[in-house]
């Protein structure tokens, strides 16, 4: 495994553009960091420090956190199709599988090293909401920090999920651009699809469909937090509950579709002739 990453990494690392795409991945979620700081001054009759407004506390800010921090996952997505687009472009696939690299593990180079990389992200992002939590926080007991730490899972997992499916799509065109433009596709025909379940059953039943779906499945690893954030500030406000809890089902079925994304770029793989 370790060979297999070693040598992904040094195809990254030689690529400028990709070095430049990493660090900007590694760096825009710390964005969150100047976040916590800013203060809004309301032409002098106030001033707005959202570190104030208790959204850094914990454990609310496990949810918070890895909820905009998976927005900036387009920056390494774009590595991950890169990945696959240089190979061909540049012939070296070609010359991996004649210097004796198996194309299982061709697959599996690239697969070490998205786990890789989600697993540093999420080191990252779960470092910086611990300080962070640890200097607004009014909680300091153990038990309330480190609830809700699951998101973290969640996060690890959505990363990959998501970068698998850049992989397989990336195998399928071969071109970086075009395997973008799939997942906006991707996005469209899921909507699709909802919308012929709303047609011939029933909303509740067509919600159930589109859960199942790739993107979707991602997306509802992590909720969105904006009703959590009111609902503390305002905790009468009984009708804006739901439910933002991750759940083993909903990692489990992108574990699934992980799964499937790296088996369909294996066959793909193997049944081209290079």
């Amino acid at each position: 495994m370790l060979r297999l990453i070693n040598l992904e990494l040094q195809k990254l690392f030689l690529n400028r553009a990709s070095k430049i795409l990493i660090f900007i991945s590694f760096i825009l979620p710390f964005t969150v960091l100047i976040l916590s700081s800013i203060k809004i001054n309301f032409f002098g009759f106030f001033t707005l420090e959202l570190g104030e407004l208790g959204i850094f506390n914990f454990p609310i800010i496990w949810h918070i956190t890895t909820f905009f921090a998976s927005y900036f996952k387009l920056f390494f997505a774009i590595v991950v199709v890169s990945m696959i687009g240089n190979e061909y472009s540049n012939k070296t696939i070609k010359q991996n599988l004649i210097d004796g690299l198996s194309k299982k593990e061709f697959i599996l180079s690239k697969f070490y090293t998205i786990v890789l990389f989600s697993l540093f992200a999420t080191v990252l992002i779960g470092v910086a909401s611990f300080l962070i939590g640890l200097y607004y926080s009014s909680y300091t007991e153990a038990s309330i920090i480190f609830r809700e730490t699951e998101f973290l899972l969640a996060y690890f997992v959505k990363l990959v999920g998501f970068f698998s499916l850049c992989l397989f799509f990336g195998m399928l065109v071969k071109r970086s651009a075009f395997a973008l433009a799939f997942l906006f596709l991707l996005y469209i025909f899921e909507w699709i699809i909802f919308g012929v379940a709303t047609k011939t059953s029933n909303l509740e039943t067509a919600w159930k469909i589109k859960n199942f779906l790739p993107l979707e499945s991602m997306y509802n690893l992590i909720n969105q937090p904006f009703q959590r954030v009111v609902m503390t500030k305002y905790p009468e406000k009984i009708d804006m509950a739901y439910d933002y809890s991750v759940y083993w089902y909903e990692i489990a079925i992108v574990l699934g579709w992980t799964a499937i994304f790296i088996f369909l770029s294996y066959r793909l793989l193997k049944q081209r002739d290079l």
